[in-house]
């Protein structure tokens, strides 16, 4: 993995779709956002949730953001061989930190139709590890973003996203001193939830704590099949990344699992949480599988990833 990276500003830190949702007012598809509207679109969300859109089930109170000045961040890009193609990465640092420095490392995963440069909601990944979560700093910490695709986190035939992670993006940031072993976090939301949970239980000295915002969870591979044909390439590879089978290798691992009460995906979610170590971190609160709700579980997220790796 090269080293070589371009600098990214932060002074203009969110997407379009992002900034267009946190002004608020756009309505029920706005407020979905991408990684809702692409899970629609294939069939895994139903059209209910752009109902529940509507009628207000969904609404979430933004978190009133607290940020410190934010520290520097490179952006570029890698040839991947577990995944065949070159792929992007962003690599953030906290405030008062800088290339050079040990840290802890959170590798965050994107949802579905995202890439590294939104994995995160309305925060760069630089102003995430800026933020002051109820008064407090967090502990310092990196965190990397980097594109997976749209397979689930899954290994598809030419394309092994998590071998990707595992095999070459952690082992170039560990180079840098960042995540040393059990000193890496993972987080993701929705696919990259799962993706989170399916890495830390096949990675379990690696992993040190998961924070996983709506994780996109099947009970089944009929049913995983019939929402997404692409999120598995075959009834094998769903039994080895069933995240509720393998659950008993996440018994030392820190966990923060957070969930909306109307998320389409609470069923597995819960059936997921009834099999976790009883030592997790369960949140269950109103919304649905959308932004508002991914954005409002990101700090707190950050701060259980920041307490567990300190």
């Amino acid at each position: 993995m090269s080293d070589h990276a371009q600098e990214e500003s932060e002074g203009s830190p969110l997407t379009r779709r992002r900034l267009l949702w946190l002004a608020g007012g756009l309505g029920a598809l706005v407020a979905a956002g991408a990684t809702g509207v692409e899970l629609v679109a294939h069939g895994v969300l139903p059209g209910q949730q752009y109902l529940d859109q509507i009628d207000g089930a969904c609404s979430v109170a933004a978190p009133t953001l607290d940020l410190a000045p934010v520290g520097p961040s490179e952006s570029g890009h890698f040839y991947s061989r577990a995944r065949g193609r070159r792929v992007g990465y962003t690599l953030a640092y906290p405030p008062g930190h800088a290339p050079g420095d040990e840290l802890p490392l959170v590798v965050m995963l994107h949802g579905y139709g995202d890439n590294h440069t939104n994995a995160l909601v309305g925060l760069t990944p630089a102003q995430a590890l800026a933020l002051r979560v109820e008064g407090r700093a967090l502990a310092p910490m990196a965190l990397v973003t980097v594109d997976g695709g749209d397979g689930y986190w899954n290994p598809h035939p030419g394309d092994d996203p998590l071998a990707m992670v595992v095999d070459e993006l952690i082992p170039w940031c560990q180079r840098r001193a960042l995540g040393a072993p059990r000193a890496i976090g993972l987080m993701g939301i929705s696919m990259g939830a799962y993706g989170a949970l399916a890495l830390a239980e096949r990675h379990r000295d690696l992993v040190a704590a998961v924070a996983a915002i709506s994780p996109a969870v099947w009970t089944s591979y009929a049913q995983a099949r019939a929402a997404n044909a692409g999120a598995f390439a075959s009834a094998t590879a769903f039994a080895a990344g069933d995240v509720i089978t393998h659950a008993s290798a996440l018994a030392r691992t820190a966990l923060r699992v957070a969930v909306g009460r109307d998320d389409p995906f609470y069923p597995g979610v819960e059936e997921l949480t009834r099999v976790l170590p009883a030592r997790a971190v369960i949140v269950r609160e109103s919304g649905c599988h959308s932004d508002p709700f991914f954005f409002a579980q990101e700090p707190p997220s950050l701060a259980f990833l920041a307490e567990h790796l300190a």
